[in-house]
């Protein structure tokens, strides 16, 4: 995986005798685990060459003691930290751990908050963290360098979760902890080192410029009544996020999942590079949106943030779910940590309205006063239909009510909710790689 790697000299504290518990054979064991694997711990630090970039990486030993996190172990890990800050490179970290070493107590356990000082401290330099989760990726390794990192990889078959199999049933497998939304990606043991390649590429290359402004691939001419702007923008052959996409990035990599047990198709999350830069992205597909999806979104955003990269979101949606599964998982706290997220976004963000812009769900992933339409596209308070419903006229009204909306893109530009209509694209420019979309 790394071309040229140099382990970091230990500088912790030979163990007492027996360890801090005086636990009765600890020292044969250690021996025994040394012997076996060649390691002096359960885990190796050192700076690596991974596909031209250069990162801190952490690799657990799993034959050693399985890979269980004891007060050496978490000494460890704390200076591979912080040599990542004073080199300011990223951190990999190569989980394979069944938890806190018991021959050591309540002391092993609480190298977790020291790991999770690191973590915290890693962030706020803005340095990327990435997470590849391996056979098994249990306690409190998971809990803090996998569920903790920036994004999370897994390994097709991988055991995840934070409790061990001698304590729970079998069956907590990163397929599952994919589908969840904890996991961004699930990949072979073959395209590891490719995807770390292309992940700490696009993590170490942000634009110094705002994201760019797409070009519209659908129609080129604007409608001429709001409902034909209502009707184009919902007719089924439309272009959508996914045809945007591929047109934007020559290659891109995606998260996915809110860490809170949920993920949402309808958006779509990652970041891309075009033109030797990277820019983030978060885009709604055209259908309604749900509390995962702003979740997502908000994510993906604040992420981009701390690391200085531009983001890029494109609105397409009837609205935010309103059914009462949206409203129990707490859909208006999602639409809240969208606005806010944009809100507080340091770097630019740069907002394309591809089709349906319907109310807050659709707001929420604008940036104000950073927004372009393209001629499919229409936005409103409401939908043309509720609206007419809520001032209690007839169906018939509908029509005219949209008329009086004002949601057509040239109506959005003259009062000043976009900033200027989408040129059309040039579909000339080299084809993409979008081989890196998550998948299970």
């Amino acid at each position: 995986m790394a071309r040229a790697f140099t382990e970091l000299p230990d500088a912790s504290e030979p163990p007492a005798v027996d360890g801090p518990l005086g636990w009765p054979g600890y020292d044969e064991a250690l021996a025994r685990a040394r012997d076996r694997t060649g390691e002096r711990e359960s885990v190796v630090c050192g700076v690596a060459d991974i596909g031209g970039v250069t990162a801190v990486l952490v690799a657990f030993e799993f034959g050693f003691l399985g890979g269980s996190l004891g007060t050496r172990t978490g000494r460890r890990i704390e200076q591979a930290f912080t040599r990542a800050r004073e080199l300011t490179v990223p951190v990999v970290s190569l989980i394979a751990t069944g938890g806190s070493r018991m021959q050591e107590g309540t002391p092993a356990l609480t190298q977790l908050q020291r790991i999770a000082r690191q973590l915290a401290l890693t962030r706020d330099a803005g340095l990327p963290h990435i997470a590849v989760l391996r056979d098994p990726a249990t306690g409190g390794g998971w809990a803090t360098l996998g569920a903790g990192a920036d994004v999370i990889i897994g390994l097709n078959g991988a055991q995840v979760g934070f409790a061990g199999s001698r304590v729970r049933p079998p069956g907590y497998t990163v397929a599952e902890q994919f589908a969840a939304g904890q996991v961004d990606q699930v990949v072979s043991h073959l395209e590891l080192r490719g995807r770390l390649e292309r992940w700490l590429r696009l993590l170490t290359t942000p634009s110094a410029a705002p994201a760019f402004v797409p070009g519209a691939l659908g129609s080129a001419t604007l409608p001429e009544t709001g409902w034909d702007a209502v009707r184009r923008a919902r007719a089924p052959d439309r272009p959508r996020a996914q045809a945007y996409l591929d047109e934007c990035f020559d290659w891109r990599e995606s998260i996915s999942g809110d860490r809170c047990g949920g993920v949402d198709p309808g958006v779509l999350c990652g970041f891309g590079h075009r033109d030797g830069v990277t820019v983030a992205y978060a885009a709604q597909c055209g259908t309604v949106t749900r509390p995962a999806g702003f979740r997502t979104a908000a994510r993906l955003v604040r992420l981009a943030d701390r690391m200085g990269i531009p983001v890029l979101t494109l609105v397409d949606t009837p609205g935010a779910a309103n059914d009462p599964e949206a409203e129990q998982t707490a859909a208006g706290a999602a639409i809240a940590d969208m606005f806010t997220a944009i809100a507080s976004a340091a770097m630019p963000v740069t907002t394309m309205l591809i089709g349906e812009g319907g109310s807050g769900g659709a707001l929420a992933f604008a940036a104000p006063g950073r927004m372009w339409v393209t001629p499919d596209s229409y936005f409103a308070v409401i939908s043309p239909e509720a609206a007419t419903a809520i001032l209690k006229r007839p169906p018939s009204e509908v029509r005219a009510t949209t008329e009086r909306l004002r949601l057509r893109p040239q109506d959005l530009v003259e009062l000043g909710i976009a900033r200027g209509i989408a040129e059309s694209a040039d579909l000339d420019r080299h084809p993409r790689d979008t081989s890196g979309s998550a998948r299970q």
